[in-house]
């Protein structure tokens, strides 16, 4: 017989166990009351107003997309760990020039956001996308997937938004201008006091100096990210983003970089960098940080004892140039897609959309407390670490359980039919000879789905960059970049055709493999332990078991990966099907072609006669004013941003299939369509 000692363990074990199943079973039935329904019918959109370059709309309106309004809401406002900067910071910083709130409706307007008036999910009226986030009892100001991925189409006085739609946003000139923002309020005297006083009024901090100190701190946080991530190749046009398109994946790689970098990889970079005795001031100065195991934010900290060019220098030294911008991608469909990404980089199967979606939070300012420690963790096993005697904690603000959400919630969103009760109604003849040129012209590519079937699937079809002949910029630098490997080093990482160790210098995108492998193994530090672990395995299980994606081998005509050659798919683009693909201007991967017309047009080339039709090489982006002829936004009589498709990152030229310049997969080239031709198709693709 069991001693009575023995007993009371096993009732104490048995109790702790029944504990922790009876809190799993609570938290997966609770999986669908998650959402605080916010029911504004309006879903917080501005009634009426006329944007920045003087699009007017007298009433917003939502598209049936399978969403209800407090679906939208909570799409919008669902934290997920960015924190940018401190949330009254954002609430009562004013912009460089003036005493107007930066967050004033105008401004955020003027960066492409999407206004928003107070609702009870989002009681300061923040534009779309745009969040109040707390890590360790700290609110942030952060963003969420809808500021990337909402927009607004414009017509005859009707603002129609489109959830899960490419937003029109420029984020990299919101960053230059929020940079410069903090820096004029700590130097201008009157502008400084206005703000440490309304900071102190919200209550969040309770000393001046208090406020001063991380005033300082995000002024040269946010200033560093921007000089970071610009393009800076002195021997071509550089790069820039404008409206509608953002270097996402160029600007994760660096955050990245900058915060696996170990001390004893960056004290190497400085001796290389510095004279002696201005390395031994630095080291000086930093001290534990370069000598000891407190390494978080290690790249910021050293930063106020660098001269401006030494920060340059070093900058060109860890980091690779943010300069292929590419359109905001659509996301209806995302979840039931096998690979996602222009370039199919992603895989979406089992476990690949929790990472996927954290790399996303930590290339829009997650909180990174990457710190090294003694012995090792459950954690840092399942992230690859093994059992080695010291091991990284990816203690992170990324909200992995929230994240999971926004992927369950996509599940629900179908992409919206062109509304012939607001734009002009489809002409169904030239629908019908349309379907008939699609066939012949495009559905070997873009295969068609029923968009609201549960059921639905979509394999990747990836098209070589040499057989499309679009814009290689994103390709190249996707499998070009590297970066050092820092805490990550001696790490393998799995490419699909081989592991990768990883060495002093590694392919950027394996380590961000690597990176994203260890957050999601991670468990929220700010929950009580039990709680953390049972959160995460559910995590784990819920999005293994309930992804229906299952690893497959990609569609289309791309050179595979080897052994040899690990990377070599990247060099390819996706082809995805087009329903809604009327509501998602501008075209192609780069947003080089303004409209869907335009699109089936050839790009001018040498020996063309002049009085043809082409795309055009230099056309404004930035209205919201909708074409419905040749379906896109209006490209020209306003002050928005000039697109020039001359220089590398933004050529038009390929995809030319309806003007028989690009060969089809077999290798053939099917004849140019007629103007009369290209009006059917396009009838047929804005019935998708």
């Amino acid at each position: 017989m069991l001693s009575n000692h023995w007993l009371v363990w096993i009732k104490r074990i048995l109790l702790v166990f029944g504990i922790g199943l009876i809190v799993w079973i609570a938290i997966g039935i609770s999986q669908r009351w998650y959402e605080f329904r916010d029911t504004d019918p309006e879903r917080g959109a501005i009634a009426q107003g006329i944007d920045k370059f003087g699009s007017q709309f007298l009433k917003t309106i939502y598209l049936e997309q399978g969403w209800s309004a407090a679906d939208s809401l909570w799409f919008y406002s669902v934290a997920q760990g960015s924190n940018l900067l401190p949330y009254s910071f954002f609430l009562y910083l004013e912009q460089a020039n003036s005493s107007e709130l930066f967050r004033s409706r105008q401004n955020m307007d003027r960066y492409g956001y999407l206004p928003q008036r107070a609702t009870v999910s989002n009681p300061d009226g923040l534009p779309v996308g745009m969040v109040r986030d707390e890590y360790q009892g700290i609110a942030y100001m952060g963003f969420t997937c809808a500021a990337c991925h909402t927009t607004q189409i414009n017509y005859q006085g009707i603002g129609i938004r489109i959830d899960g739609g490419p937003a029109l946003a420029d984020m990299e000139t919101f960053m230059i201008d929020l940079a410069a923002a903090l820096h004029a309020t700590l130097e201008h005297t009157d502008k400084r006091k206005r703000f440490v006083d309304a900071v102190l009024g919200y209550g969040s901090y309770q000393h001046a100096n208090d406020v001063l100190d991380d005033l300082r701190k995000y002024a040269q946080r946010i200033k560093t990210y921007t000089i970071i991530n610009t393009p800076r190749d002195t021997r071509r046009p550089l790069t820039r983003y404008g409206y509608a398109r953002l270097d996402a994946f160029g600007r994760i790689y660096n955050r990245v970089l900058e915060h696996i970098m170990s001390a004893w990889q960056l004290q190497e970079l400085l001796s290389e960098l510095l004279a002696p005795d201005e390395l031994i001031d630095v080291i000086t100065g930093v001290g534990p940080v370069l000598g000891g195991h407190d390494r978080d934010h290690l790249i910021e900290r050293i930063q106020s004892f660098l001269t401006e060019k030494q920060l340059i220098q070093l900058r060109n030294r860890i980091y690779n140039p943010a300069d292929a911008p590419v359109s905001y991608p659509f996301l209806w469909d995302v979840p039931q897609h096998d690979y996602v990404q222009w370039n199919g980089r992603v895989g979406n199967s089992g476990l690949g959309p929790m990472a996927r979606n954290a790399g996303q939070v930590i290339g829009v300012f997650a909180t990174l407390d990457w710190q090294g420690k003694e012995g090792f963790t459950l954690a840092s096993v399942l992230g690859g670490q093994g059992f080695g005697a010291r091991y990284i904690d990816f203690k992170s603000s990324i909200d992995i359980r929230n994240l999971r959400r926004v992927e369950n919630h996509l599940r629900r969103l179908t992409s919206p039919l062109w509304p012939e009760h607001i734009l002009p109604e489809l002409n169904k003849t030239r629908v019908m000879r349309g379907r008939e040129l699609f066939g012949q012209y495009c559905a070997e590519c873009h295969g068609q789905i029923s968009r609201a079937d549960p059921d639905r699937r979509i394999v990747a079809t990836m098209i070589a960059v040499e057989r499309v002949e679009t814009d290689s910029k994103m390709a190249v630098n996707s499998a070009s970049y590297t970066g050092y490997s820092g805490i990550l080093r001696n790490q393998y990482v799995d490419t699909g055709s081989g592991n990768i160790l990883l060495q002093h210098q590694a392919p950027a995108v394996t380590l961000l493999t690597a990176a994203t492998r260890n957050v999601v193994t991670t468990p929220d530090s700010d929950k009580w332990l039990l709680r953390r672990w049972i959160e995460r395995s559910l995590d784990f299980s819920y999005t293994y078991f309930d992804n229906q994606v299952r690893p497959s081998i990609k569609a289309g005509d791309y050179i595979p990966d080897t052994t040899v050659n690990p990377f070599a798919s990247i060099m390819a683009y996706k082809a995805r099907p087009l329903n809604g693909v009327w509501a998602t201007a501008p075209y192609l991967h780069n947003g080089s072609v303004p409209t869907l017309y335009d699109l089936l047009l050839p790009k001018k080339g040498p020996g063309d006669p002049e009085e043809g039709e082409y795309r055009p090489d230099e056309f404004m982006v930035g209205s919201r004013d909708f074409d419905p002829i040749k379906v896109g936004f209006k490209t020209a009589g306003y002050d928005g941003f000039w697109f020039r498709t001359t220089i590398w990152g933004n050529t038009n030229g390929g995809h030319e299939y309806a003007s028989g310049r690009t060969p089809m997969p077999d290798g053939s080239y099917l004849p140019a369509l007629t103007k009369a031709q290209r009006l059917d198709l396009l009838e047929y693709l804005k019935s998708l």
